[in-house]
């Protein structure tokens, strides 16, 4: 683009974009896997993925031809009528789960919205309305989810909060145990949690959470909209833990890029929503769906998770090499490719050095340096990325 093209650009930005978002003055305009490329065509090795959307990387060919083939066929009808990638992309989900029912909408937010209208309609007729959900999570910017969002600084100013959700500690059992009670329709949380920190929850957590829920008649529900579909080393975090949920929620990565969100019940709740209670008019749609589909022939045809493993390994290796050369290294954990670096100082003047030196990664609050790379990278690409943090940690 021209000088001028560029000034346009800035100013169309700044006057005509509400301003919730503080982007940089970085200009994305095309992507290919695990590279991506700026305004000026300088090249950057994308540890980001679109903060865990595009798993499969940018552009990836299987999921481009299909929105591209679907776009020339049928984009939307509403739900009043079938369309045929609907219950095809509902399957894959459910045959790489754990075989319940879904529906489809377009956000994070909007998934945990519905699993939590779920849970209330469950709880309904028995006075069940209350929700536990964990300290420092994070589930959306609606109001339900905010309330259900334990980091206080989210919700700051949308008060009064949506009531009936209460927040606990994270891998605290004792404390999960201390809050149920006549009321509580169910246990919300991340089975990794993003945005607190990539705090990954501790097994026997999670297997005593379940017997817990068991225990007391509740169900207990599981966030991945970040933490899923690939991104710990299975399609879904839960299988890692070999704990089942009654319902999780998904989207981000779900159609490498397409906005799409889900949430999955188990059969035995599916008339807990029957017609009229629950909608969305985009939701499911032919073209999302398709770039859905697209995405579970992926993970099967190119052995996506065996190659999320093996590099998964490999960066561990080196990042715990390089956090033995530098004492502002402080804690390493996530799971996968789902990775934080706790340091001893703010994260931020090393998130722009990185960008400086072609890398781009993510902070998760103040102190923590978050990598969310593109299930499929390479040893190349671990090897610069490190070296990049390595240099920016020297500096």
């Amino acid at each position: 683009m021209h000088e001028e093209e560029i000034k346009k650009l800035f100013h169309r930005q700044e006057h005509y974009v509400l301003g919730t978002y503080s982007p940089t003055d970085l200009v994305l305009t095309r992507g290919a896997l695990t590279r991506v490329w700026d305004i000026h065509d300088n090249q950057y090795l994308d540890f980001t993925s679109g903060i865990s959307v595009c798993n499969l990387g940018h552009c990836h060919p299987r999921v481009t031809e299909a929105i591209q083939r679907q776009a020339a066929t049928l984009v939307h009808v509403s739900n009043l009528f079938m369309n045929n990638n609907q219950p095809e992309l509902a399957a894959r989900i459910a045959q790489n789960s754990f075989d319940g029912k879904v529906f489809f909408c377009n956000s994070g937010a909007e998934a945990n919205e519905g699993l939590i209208k779920f849970a209330r309609r469950w709880g309904n007729e028995n006075g069940r309305h209350q929700i536990i959900t964990m300290e420092n999570s994070f589930h959306g910017r609606t109001l339900a989810t905010l309330a259900a969002t334990g980091r206080a600084k989210y919700r700051k100013g949308f008060q009064p909060d949506t009531p009936g959700f209460l927040h606990v500690p994270f891998n605290s059992i004792d404390a999960a145990r201390a809050a149920v009670n006549d009321t509580t329709a169910a246990i919300l949380l991340e089975p990794v949690q993003g945005e607190g920190g990539v705090i990954p929850a501790h097994s026997d957590y999670l297997t005593a959470l379940r017997q817990l829920c068991d225990e007391n008649g509740i169900l207990l529900l599981f966030d991945e909209v970040q933490c899923g579909m690939g991104r710990t080393g299975t399609l879904f975090a839960y299988q890692k833990y070999g704990v089942i949920p009654d319902g999780m929620a998904m989207a981000k990565a779900l159609a490498n890029g397409f906005p799409i969100g889900a949430f999955e019940v188990k059969s035995e709740y599916a008339d807990i929503l029957p017609p009229g209670t629950h909608a969305s008019t985009f939701g499911g749609n032919p073209l999302a769906c398709a770039a859905g589909v697209a995405v579970f022939d992926t993970f099967e045809k190119e052995d996506i998770l065996d190659n999320c493993n093996r590099m998964a390994a490999y960066l561990w290796d080196e990042l715990s090499n390089l956090a033995q050369r530098h004492d502002t290294v402080l804690d390493i954990r996530g799971m996968g490719l789902m990775i934080g670096i706790e340091l001893a100082s703010p994260v931020k003047p090393l998130v722009q050095r990185a960008r400086e030196n072609g890398l781009l990664v993510l902070s998760a609050g103040e102190n923590v340096l978050r990598l969310l790379p593109p299930l499929v990278i390479e040893a190349n690409d671990v090897d610069r990325a490190v070296s990049i943090i390595d240099k920016c940690l020297d500096a």
